[in-house]
């Protein structure tokens, strides 16, 4: 049976190719792509490589796209491939009926139907009657070869000229209406033109197929750009203008950044920034932002630097925050008020917008600057902040990735009210990942056993963590959220309560400072109780003079104690944020959280008499 192409086209774009291959190939990233020995020969040396859109072995020259891989691999027919990717994907196989053949055949019309009416603008481009809008082009900055490469053309000044051009190939005016090249008109009227007077611009799909046009006006006619109907070829929240193009780019290394308009792709082509890509003249949608994260895990959305383009960054990032993982990031790149891409290269050439690039932020950080903006140093304006802040945090499906949301927005909110202040009282050394002072743990981590007849384990695990964080509450930027998700009894869930509060207004997160903010909540016999001797002595890393890194592993020891599924978290929101910072202080928390946690499963508790 022949499926239609636009089913097989849905199905290969909703199937992750380095995933399906991942299953009989382990994979390791080269650059935007993967690769790995080849499944189908013998090999030591990875020759085989994953891409986008397909794979290839340069060993023994095997290649295709997932169905492909599918049956070389397991042995399967095409429909059996088909049908158990499509399950995968949540898709159902199109039925061989009349009407699908029918819509199957339609839909090659069509695509005939707009290359035909992509050459007969741009032939009428370059005729007398085109001069004006050649003119344009050429006025903004656009080479020949740009203008042949994507395409443009001229509609022709008055209505008809599309009908009586392709007449002449045979092409009727019903294929035109499905097309979405001209109106039905009303009551009764002949259909007309949607495009006239207008410079053409052909959207293409991925492969670089015409499946509609886009028209700017000449002159001062609104709208100023027109873009073709939804058809059966053509989606427009389901497009990218310049796709066919970024997606070559993007293979070679090209970053990739979608910007507003078809302007603005095309003169950042002719600029060299082949990776550029834009809407339809719409927010992005969901399946847009798929497109993007196909070419590159990590895009970048470029905003103008004015209001309407902050209202555009937060919509678009709205968006986002549930689709994010650790393979899929975004960045956000603001240009100079009153600037746009096409005018920027214009006027700075393409280190203008270079800069630009490399001055993208993070989308973590765009957001709170954007949050942020405006608000009042006072004690509700943070309050409200830090719960808009906390809703955006929520949005992240990824648990691991919201986790490093979270912690990133406490620590700005944090160094916003310290205003220079150090995290740690300890002054005079460099401050460290739990906000005190780096010092190499102390081997090894000594902890007093609980006696026999002592207060319940689980118990006392919790006021060691309370008692930690009483002498350590530098500790908290790195363990507030694990310390907030604990069970514990009353009078410690009271402390830490006092304590979680106190930290999101502290300017400094010192040990004395609590105490005095303690005793000022009528908490002193709450926080002495904690720290007593009584019934069973603290262990060392409670101890007020021990070493930060030592006070932070004896915390994570205990509190993997008392919740190992929540250490399993916080090991993989470690993991991720390596993945995504690949710094010394993201190195240093899952050197830690992974040692920890490869104790407690050999059943090393530590647990031994101090000598």
């Amino acid at each position: 049976m022949a499926l239609p192409a636009a089913f097989l086209d849905e199905l290969r774009a909703r199937t992750p190719l380095a995933t399906v291959v991942g299953r009989r190939v382990k994979l390791a990233r080269s650059g935007r792509n993967w690769k790995g020995c080849c499944p189908f020969h013998n090999e030591k040396t990875p020759s085989f490589y994953v891409y986008d859109n397909g794979y290839h072995c340069f060993g023994c020259g095997q290649h295709g796209d997932a169905i492909s891989f599918v049956m070389q691999a397991q042995g399967m027919g095409f429909m059996e491939a088909v049908e158990l990717l499509a399950g995968e994907a949540g898709l159902e196989v199109p039925k061989p009926t009349p009407a699908a053949a029918e819509a199957e055949r339609l839909r090659h019309s069509l695509q005939d139907v707009l290359a035909a009416a992509e050459a007969a603008y741009a032939r009428r481009l370059h005729l007398p009657e085109g001069a004006r809008a050649l003119a344009y082009l050429r006025g903004r900055g656009l080479t020949e070869a740009t203008i042949a490469r994507f395409g443009l053309g001229w509609s022709g000044e008055t209505r008809g000229a599309i009908a009586a051009d392709l007449a002449r190939e045979g092409i009727a005016p019903a294929l035109l209406l499905e097309a979405g090249l001209l109106r039905p008109g009303d009551e009764g009227r002949a259909p007309y033109d949607l495009f006239y007077n207008r410079v053409m611009f052909p959207i293409r799909d991925r492969r670089g197929r015409v499946i509609s046009f886009g028209g700017r006006i000449l002159g001062d006619g609104q709208p100023k750009y027109v873009n073709g109907p939804e058809t059966p070829v053509f989606s427009k929240r389901r497009t990218l203008f310049g796709l066919d193009l970024a997606r070559e780019a993007a293979r070679n290394g090209a970053a990739v950044v979608a910007v507003e308009g078809y302007m603005d792709v095309i003169a950042l082509h002719q600029a060299g920034f082949g990776g550029a890509v834009a809407p339809l003249g719409t927010a992005l949608s969901e399946e847009q932002l798929e497109e993007l994260w196909r070419l590159s895990p990590a895009p970048v959305l470029c905003f103008d630097g004015d209001a309407a383009g902050a209202r555009a960054a937060a919509r678009a990032a709205e968006l986002a925050l549930p689709m994010l993982g650790a393979e899929r990031s975004l960045r956000l790149a603001t240009l100079p008020a009153g600037e746009d891409p096409d005018m920027l290269v214009r006027r700075q050439g393409p280190p203008g917008f270079q800069g630009v690039l490399e001055a993208a932020r993070p989308l973590a950080e765009a957001l709170y600057d954007l949050l942020a903006e405006g608000v009042a140093p006072t004690v509700e304006a943070r309050a409200g902040l830090a719960r808009r802040l906390e809703a955006v945090a929520d949005r992240v499906a990824d648990k691991p990735l919201a986790w490093e949301f979270r912690r990133y927005f406490r620590d700005r909110m944090r160094a916003r009210r310290r205003e220079g202040a150090t995290w740690s009282a300890r002054a005079g050394r460099p401050t460290g990942q739990f906000g005190g002072t780096f010092a190499p743990l102390r081997p090894p981590l000594r902890i007093r056993r609980v006696p026999p007849g002592a207060a319940p384990a689980a118990a006392e695990r919790g006021r060691a963590l309370v008692a930690i964080l009483l002498h350590h509450p530098g500790l908290l930027p790195d363990v507030e959220e694990a310390f907030a998700s604990l069970d514990l009894a009353a009078d410690l869930a009271r402390l830490r309560d006092a304590i979680l509060q106190w930290s999101q207004t502290a300017q400094m997160l010192d040990s004395a400072g609590l105490m005095s903010h303690l005793n000022g909540s009528g908490l002193a016999a709450e926080a002495a109780q904690a720290l007593s001797a009584v019934p069973v002595p603290l262990p060392g890393c409670a101890a007020a003079d021990a070493m930060p890194a030592e006070a932070g592993a004896g915390w994570w020891h205990f509190f993997g104690l008392m919740n190992p599924e929540r250490l399993d978290e916080e090991v993989e929101a470690a993991r991720t944020a390596f993945a995504l910072q690949a710094d010394e202080a993201a190195q240093r928390r899952l050197i830690l959280l992974t040692a920890t946690r490869a104790a407690l499963l050999r059943g090393e508790a530590g647990e031994t008499d101090d000598p």
